[in-house]
Formats: structure tokens, sequence, C-alpha cells
């Protein structure tokens, strides 16, 4: 968290971090979308021949006063391809929140997995503090073999982590998300 005085700005940076297509380009195009122009920057996405994320989205939100203090809200996300390591960990440095966008259908719980070790990894890499901030958004949930949140959490070893079911493509679970991480940064 950066508090900037002379613009009177509280500056928060939000990564959302996963496996490759769990959905968290999605969350942000939602978020985009559903906020007024004046309170929102463009969102850039540098992108892959194959409209991947290459190296990261971003956008920008400014939210009402709080003492005083403007908030303003940065929302990167990741690459999720595994051969993005360097990449996603240089996206993460300076995290006050994350949002941890798991693909809930069940063969693609590997890659959540792993996706999760890394996350651990890049943490203390970067010297981010356990306490930071990690919401697990389960998205996906309409998949018709969607893992239960019982299941996912157990196998993620994230029990201690707020956990909120999504379906990002219709919006579902996302402003709650954002909202969750929010308040616990």
């Amino acid at each position: 968290m950066i508090i900037d005085y002379k613009k009177k700005q509280l500056n928060l940076k939000i990564v959302y971090y996963g496996p490759a297509l769990s959905g968290k380009t999605t969350n942000l195009e939602f978020i985009h979308a559903h906020t007024t122009p004046e309170r929102r920057s463009n969102l850039v996405s540098l992108r892959t021949a194959e409209d991947r994320t290459l190296f990261f989205d971003f956008l920008q939100l400014e939210l009402g006063r709080i003492s005083g203090l403007t908030p303003i809200i940065q929302l990167y996300t990741v690459p999720g391809q595994t051969y993005y390591q360097a990449s996603r960990k240089v996206v993460l440095k300076g995290a006050d929140g994350i949002v941890f966008v798991a693909d809930s259908s069940r063969d693609r719980m590997l890659d959540n997995i792993v996706s999760w070790g890394d996350l651990r990894v890049h943490m203390r890499e970067n010297q981010l503090s356990e306490r930071t901030p990690i919401i697990v958004q389960l998205n996906k949930q309409d998949c018709e073999n969607a893992m239960s949140e019982k299941e996912m959490c157990t196998l993620l070893h994230a029990w201690d982590r707020p956990v909120i079911g999504a379906v990002a493509v219709h919006g579902r679970g996302v402003l709650e998300t954002i909202k969750t991480v929010c308040a616990e940064t």
C-alpha cells in the first residue's frame, strides 16, 4: 500500500493469480464493463498471437474517499502458462492483496495445485508477508465436472483463506471477490 499525501491517494495493488485459462482476465473484463468510465482506466492487455496474456492485464479503479484519501485500486493479472514463471514473479512483487483464481473443473486440479505452489514460492521470493490477503475464487462452478469447495480447499490446503464460488463469464462472484480482497487489504 502506498499513500501519496501530495495527491491524497491510497494506492493498492491487487494481483489475480492462477493457472492458464482459469478466468483471471475474464474477471478484469467483467469489472471493467461494470464500472463507470469516470472511475476506471482503460483495460490494458499484452497478448500473444493466440490471444493469451503475455505479461499482464492492468485495470485501475478509483473509489470514493477514505479519511480524505482517494483509494486507487490497481488490478493486475499474471500469465497462467508455466513457462512465464519470471513474469508472474515480477507482476506479483509489491502486491497488497491476491486473488487466486482456480479452475473448478476436475481435470484442471493439478494445474491449480501447481499454480498455488508457485504462488507460495513467488510470495517468499518477493518477501511478501504470509499475512498478505489471499482470496480463493473457485471459478467455473457451472462446469459439469466442477469440484466442490470442500474438495478444492482440501487439495489446495486453503482452509484459512476466504473462498468465493464464481462463474466469471456470467459475472457471478466477480464483484464479491473484488470487494472481499479490498476489504481484507
